[in-house]
């Protein structure tokens, strides 16, 4: 499966849930029922997956951790707020670089409509 389906696959995803959940809940809960619907469709993820951080030779375990990683290729960040800061577009930019990976997708469920929640982005 190529990125781009890959991608379509997890916004799918995430907007079975918010079509069934709605804007208002916290994101743990977004997060376990995104899971489910990753699961349902039989996409292989890990979730709440621990980012360390090199500098200089140093190795530094600090505690980050992505939301979710769907096939080794995504980084998924969820949110669930009154609006998406962009501090909060800086941390996906970070773990992006940090993990290796190109491609992430931020959503933020607290909104009307997910389109409107949703951010992508690419290195």
């Amino acid at each position: 499966m190529r990125d781009s389906e890959l991608t379509e696959v997890i916004i799918g995803a995430a907007i079975d849930v918010h079509k069934v959940l709605g804007p208002g809940l916290l994101e743990s809960a977004y997060e376990e029922c995104f899971c489910h619907e990753l699961t349902l469709r039989g996409v292989f993820f890990e979730r709440q997956k621990p980012l360390s951080l090199s500098y200089k030779g140093l190795k530094l375990d600090c505690g980050y951790r992505m939301d979710v990683v769907v096939d080794n290729r995504v980084v998924v960040e969820l949110k669930s707020m009154e609006r998406v800061l962009s501090i909060h577009e800086a941390q996906l930019l970070t773990y992006l670089k940090l993990s290796g990976l190109r491609t992430g997708l931020m959503f933020n469920f607290n909104v009307q409509v997910l389109k409107e929640g949703l951010k992508r982005m690419v290195l």
